[in-house]
């Protein structure tokens, strides 16, 4: 389910996912397939994870890069999770298609 929230969603980010919802910035966005596909791969990988182990290993995977990268949006960027949606949010087949 997709929910629009400008207060929800974090400053610099146009959206975000909090199983089972996809929160976005404003209602444009709901038309970039790109994002939305982006963000139901997180979806999934939340639901695979049960969602208490995702949030575990994102933030402690965020401070490890974090600690390496010295920088907030490259540690971001290089979090395991996000690489995937990144390199997957154009392939619209791949949750269809993913591997457990």
């Amino acid at each position: 389910m997709i929910l629009i929230s400008k207060h929800i969603v974090p400053n610099g980010f146009v959206g975000i996912t909090l199983f089972p919802f996809i929160f976005l910035k404003n209602k444009k966005l709901k038309e970039n397939k790109t994002l939305i596909n982006h963000e139901k791969i997180h979806i999934k990988q939340q639901a695979e994870l049960l969602l208490i182990f995702f949030y575990i290993f994102y933030i402690l995977e965020w401070i490890l890069k974090f600690l390496r990268h010295k920088n907030r949006y490259l540690a971001y960027k290089n979090i395991s999770f996000e690489r995937e949606a990144y390199q997957n949010e154009n392939n619209f087949n791949y949750i269809k298609n993913r591997k457990f």
